[in-house]
């Protein structure tokens, strides 16, 4: 398995976020983008992620029979700042959307919802409405959603920000399991994950108009 980018290039508006953004990555590796806030992190991962078109350059995945025919996007859970959990419905029905909205692809299968749950550390309480959830228990369920269906690829933006201390220490070692099983991992962070198998790249922020990227 491989997910790979060469020459990235993304703007917001008419500034220029990045240009020549280039990695390579392989079964159990992962990517941990630094930089201050506005330095281009989350735009990067959001390219990456399909929600994004770039400027310039590509990004590829090839999967493990050698097959590239699939966006990175149709194979990566996206984890973003926000949680896409509909506060009315339950913590059961918000995982059973997503759970049969996204399927597992070959090579894995997600865990039941309950389990799921369990993995977060919050078994028994799927019945309770989203919205009547703290904020760190509705972020552990936001992680849960990566859980359900199997993605090979993992595309997490500060996925541990505002968390506790315990939480932190779970999410990580989810992430963990996931690089062991040969997950791939892009996130993006302020404070060290911990992780093995580690590439670091440092964002530095809007590279300008005037870039002559253009022509």
């Amino acid at each position: 398995m491989h997910l790979s980018a060469e020459n990235l290039a993304a703007r917001r508006g008419e500034d220029l976020i990045f240009t020549n953004v280039s990695f390579d990555l392989s079964d159990g590796d992962a990517l941990i983008l630094t930089g201050r806030n506005g330095s281009g992190k989350s735009t990067l991962l959001r390219v990456v992620a399909g929600l994004l078109k770039q400027e310039k350059g590509h990004v590829a995945f090839t999967d493990s029979k050698g097959e590239s025919d699939r966006m990175p996007g149709e194979v990566s859970h996206y984890l973003g700042h926000r949680n896409a959990m509909k506060s009315e419905l339950t913590v059961a029905e918000n995982l059973l959307f997503w759970k049969e909205f996204f399927g597992d692809m070959i090579g894995g299968a997600g865990l039941a919802i309950e389990d799921a749950a369990e993995a977060v550390g919050l078994a028994g309480i799927t019945h309770l409405p989203f919205g009547y959830l703290s904020a760190g228990q509705q972020r552990r369920f936001a992680f849960a959603k990566l859980l359900v269906a199997y993605r090979p690829v993992w595309v997490l933006d500060e996925p541990t920000a505002a968390l506790d201390t315990a939480a932190d220490r779970l999410f990580v070692e989810l992430i963990s399991s996931h690089q062991k099983a040969g997950g791939i991992v892009l996130a993006a962070t302020h404070q060290p994950l911990g992780l093995t198998n580690t590439q670091e790249m440092r964002m530095t922020g809007f590279v300008g108009v005037s870039e002559g990227m253009w022509g």
